[in-house]
């Protein structure tokens, strides 16, 4: 199919806040508040664009601003993305979660993470590393869940050994599949159509770790899962507020 790039470039309601948790240019997040915040999770999201520099949370504005709009407080989340050095996004992805969910008014001191694509991927790894203890659930949205698998793929061109600077095979610590599953609730949404991360990614992961979640679905791509101008959109609000119903 053919996707729908524009979201990449749509703009949406400017963050009430920017909230930095390091030194770095990229070691910030960004806070918009929901009218219901204080009674539901915060909602962490984490962009894609396959841990590319030139992709930034600028993509992921008009998601978050939605979220924010439906009523959760929402922390959208910039990390380093260097190409050949993931330890410096895992450990943006740890350090983050530990220092910035106290920084943010408005919410019931639970956490909710949202990731698209390399987000995806980004948001297991932390739910797999129990990298935050208020963490009640996860949601993946066509996340690059299997290392291995989207090498094989050669996913846009070799991103995945652009990334870590050696086959995925050297580096078992940094790929959801081969670490524990996660304590918390996890769903996968998937677009059948998806051809940047295909569904046979998704189904690897939940191969592995049958207690997740996976909702797929048809005449959907890799973007519609993140526009909220598609019908794939009220699916991922859907994921938020059962898992956050979970949690009371």
């Amino acid at each position: 199919m053919v996707e729908d790039l524009s979201i990449l470039d749509r703009k949406a309601n400017p963050p009430d806040l920017t909230l930095t948790y390091g030194k770095e240019l990229d070691q910030v997040a960004d806070v918009r508040y929901g009218l219901r915040g204080a009674q539901l999770p915060l909602v962490v999201v984490v962009h894609g664009g396959f841990w590319k520099p030139q992709y930034d949370r600028a993509h992921a504005e008009a998601m978050s601003s939605a979220l924010a709009q439906a009523g959760w407080t929402v922390l959208t989340l910039e990390y380093r993305r260097v190409p050949g050095q993931p330890d410096a996004t895992l450990d943006d992805m740890a350090q983050a979660l530990a220092a910035l969910p106290a920084k943010v008014e408005q919410h019931n001191g639970k956490l909710l993470l949202l990731g698209h694509s390399a987000g995806g991927h980004l948001v297991l790894w932390a739910a797999a590393r129990r990298a935050a203890p208020q963490l009640q659930g996860v949601i993946a949205l066509a996340p690059a869940a299997d290392l291995r698998l989207a090498h094989r793929l050669q996913l846009s061109e070799g991103a995945v050994q652009r990334f870590l600077g050696v086959d995925p095979a050297e580096r078992p610590d940094a790929d959801p599949m081969r670490l524990p599953a996660p304590a918390v609730a996890v769903s996968i949404v998937q677009g059948a159509l998806d051809q940047v991360v295909p569904p046979a990614v998704a189904h690897s992961y939940c191969g592995a770790f049958p207690e997740t979640r996976l909702v797929e679905l048809a005449d959907t791509g890799h973007f519609a899962l993140i526009d909220p101008a598609t019908r794939a959109w009220p699916v991922v609000v859907e994921e938020l507020r059962r898992l956050s119903a979970r949690i009371f």
